[in-house]
């Protein structure tokens, strides 16, 4: 259970960082207001303080947070893009997520 409410952290974590990003995408290169700055700002601000929820070291956080983040964000190009991953995206997904269950699950001693 624990292994669940880590993944759902990250995903959760990964979505309000890809909003913290792509906000600021609509003001430069959409044309939108420049007000979406204020909760781009509000985004990127939570987003490093949800990886600090983590109890694991900072490192090994950010390690496994990447894989993670890959994922939901091919998951962002299909859902809000509507552009459709590639084979070859689907598949470095899997590496990735594999890469992130290998640094969370191994062995912890020095």
């Amino acid at each position: 259970m624990a292994l669940l409410k880590v993944f759902g952290l990250f995903v959760f974590t990964a979505v309000v960082e890809i909003i913290g990003c792509y906000l600021p995408y609509l003001w430069l290169h959409k044309g939108h207001s420049a007000w979406l700055l204020v909760p781009a700002g509000v985004c990127l601000a939570g987003f490093a303080w949800l990886l600090t929820l983590h109890p694991e070291a900072a490192g090994r956080v950010y390690a496994a947070y990447g894989g993670i983040y890959i994922g939901v964000a091919l998951a962002w190009l299909w859902v809000v893009d509507s552009v459709r991953p590639t084979t070859a995206d689907i598949v470095g997904v899997v590496v990735c997520l594999l890469g992130a269950a290998i640094i969370m699950l191994g062995p912890r001693h020095a």
